[in-house]
Formats: C-alpha cells, structure tokens, sequence
C-alpha cells in the first residue's frame, strides 16, 4: 500500500468532487476526512485552522511540511504543478487552462450554485430570480457548448480546467437547466463521467445520486438550507 501523502477535508459536492477527482487522476495517495457541511463541521475551530474562510474542500499535504491548501482551485492547481500533470508548464498553453478554471470560478460555479439554491431548496419560490440564475447558467453552458465545437477538451489536453467545469455541469439538472440542445457539452461529459480516476472522485466522501435525488433527501437538505446559508 502506498504511503498517504495528502490529507483530504472534503464533502459531497462540485467543488469537494475537483479535489477528488484531481487526486485521483493524477493517483496521489491520500486519506479522506469527511466535514459534514449539514452539521457545521466546517466552522470547527480545528478545521479553521486548516481553511480560515470554513469552506471545503482543503487539503495538507504530509510531504511539504503539512502545508495547507484552501479553495478549490488553488488545490487543482497545487496538486497538478505537485505532480507535474493536468497543467501544462509552457506559458500559452497554462493560461490557456487557467482561463478556463477561472471560468468556473468566477462564473459558472457562483451561478449555478445559487439556481441550485433557489431552484431547489430556498424556502419561497422567486420565479425571477430562479430565471435570472437559470438563464446565466445556460447562457455560460453556451460558452462551454461552443467551445467544444472544435476541441474535444477545454484547453488542449484534458486538464484541470475539464475536471473543475465538468464537477458543476454534471448535475446541471439540480439547477434546472437542460442540455437538450447542447450535444458538444452532453458528448464532453459523458466523456469524462467514464475516465476511471473521475469517476471514483465524486463518491468520495460517499456516493450521492444527484440524478435521480430521492425526494425526502432533497427535503431534509431544504430544512437545513437557512442554517447553511448564514454560516
């Protein structure tokens, strides 16, 4: 058995699924540690320390000193310089998949996580602002649709920018946006969804079936949202 050399602070979700998925495509060894977010192990003054903004995922890494990683991003970057894959080195072509992982930083992953929110869990039903969030998420899903036109990946080879967009597509039902009309994205994430090292990454720390949710799961999470939402 291979020695863990990362410490992971993850849960079920698109952003815990890019810090799982890049550990175990570049086959890193690492050890789980689940932060329940429903019961607010992530405001732990233990895990605070790891993550000062308590969010996960976060990682330390055994061999560099037990240095710590927080925000999603960060980590994908961290781990694949760490490992020499996933992010090219060469200038081009690393701005190339950083752009795109910014993409889902800064936009997909804020958007769609409020239609996720609104659409699903949030205690009144907005109609306009569950379109708002719906209608800036398809309209970045458009962008992606688009740019897999041509390219059977984001930015050159498969990257860190593929993992971190595709954790957040894959549940676009969640958000209540279709992919009916986008067999670019549809084709890429399928693609993805059959890589080995991806899919073992999104059931860690379990598995969830975000899409067929059973309906009492989806109502436990709703009487919880309020709480989730001001921590």
């Amino acid at each position: 058995m291979q020695e863990v050399e990362i410490d992971l602070y993850t849960w079920a979700t698109p952003n815990g699924w890019k810090a799982s998925c890049t550990l175990e495509e570049l086959g890193i060894p690492y050890k789980t540690h689940p932060i329940d977010i429903m019961s607010g192990d992530q405001k732990a003054e233990k895990y605070l320390q790891i993550n000062p903004n308590g969010r996960i995922p976060a990682i330390i890494d055994r061999g560099n000193d037990n240095f710590a990683v927080f925000e999603s991003g960060a980590i994908m970057m961290y781990l694949a310089d760490r490992a020499g894959r996933l992010l090219p080195t060469e200038g081009k072509a690393r701005s190339q998949v950083i752009q795109w992982l910014m993409f889902q930083m800064g936009g997909l992953g804020p958007m769609q996580g409020q239609a996720n929110v609104f659409h699903r869990y949030f205690p009144e039903k907005i109609p306009s602002v569950i379109g708002r969030y719906q209608n800036e998420v398809s309209r970045l899903y458009t962008v992606l649709e688009r740019q897999l036109t041509d390219n059977e990946w984001l930015a050159g080879e498969f990257s860190i920018a593929d993992i971190a967009n595709w954790s957040w597509c894959r549940i676009h039902n969640w958000a209540g946006v279709s992919l009916e009309e986008m067999p670019n994205l549809s084709r890429w994430i399928s693609r993805i969804e059959s890589r080995p090292g991806c899919a073992r990454g999104v059931e860690i720390p379990h598995k969830v079936n975000y899409n067929d949710a059973e309906q009492e799961d989806i109502d436990e999470f709703s009487k919880n949202i309020q709480g989730i939402l001001s921590r």
